[in-house]
């Protein structure tokens, strides 16, 4: 009876463990150059499920609003963004951020509930200068680790393998 008990407290732990990594990481791959030259095209990175994020941080969050109001249209695959969370909740955006500000956030306090974010590569990135505050309720996650670099081809040329994630 003992061994029984045993091998049952270890199927319910590993089983919960399981469920733990499962709900509580992501692995995606990169598609897109706009967060280069920190990440590029291809590698895959792997994220912490959380609504939490620092400035500074990669953050990785579902497609907000365009900009018109319409929504992006939900294909059924789960497409993410990675952007640097460069200001949170209650902290200023700088009056110079960037020379680029369609929403003017420049020189305003985030609210609560907000995160403003930006590509690394800002001559392709898409990003708060043109959404504005992104909504925290979007927020999916922060990037925790790199898996792999770049996947190339005999020529040594990047390739753009099917992704779930868009930087």
């Amino acid at each position: 009876m003992t061994v029984a008990l045993v091998i049952v407290v270890v199927l319910l732990a590993g089983g919960a463990a399981v469920l733990a990594v499962r709900y509580g990481l992501l692995v995606t791959t990169v598609d897109g150059d706009s967060m280069e030259p920190e990440l590029r095209s291809g590698e895959r990175v792997l994220v912490r499920r959380t609504k939490r994020v620092r400035a500074g941080r990669l953050a990785v969050f579902a497609y907000p609003d365009l900009p018109s109001g319409r929504t992006v249209p939900d294909d059924g695959d789960r497409q993410y963004l990675i952007k640097r969370a460069v200001a949170v909740p209650g902290d200023r955006v700088p009056s110079d951020w960037e020379e680029i500000d369609i929403q003017s956030i420049a020189g305003t306090v985030v609210p609560p509930g907000h995160l403003v974010v930006l590509g690394d590569n800002r001559a392709t990135s898409w990003d708060s200068r043109h959404y504005g505050f992104l909504r925290r309720d979007l927020l999916v996650g922060v990037v925790i680790r790199h898996l792999s670099g770049a996947r190339t081809d005999d020529s040594g040329h990047r390739t753009s393998p099917s992704t779930t994630a868009s930087s």
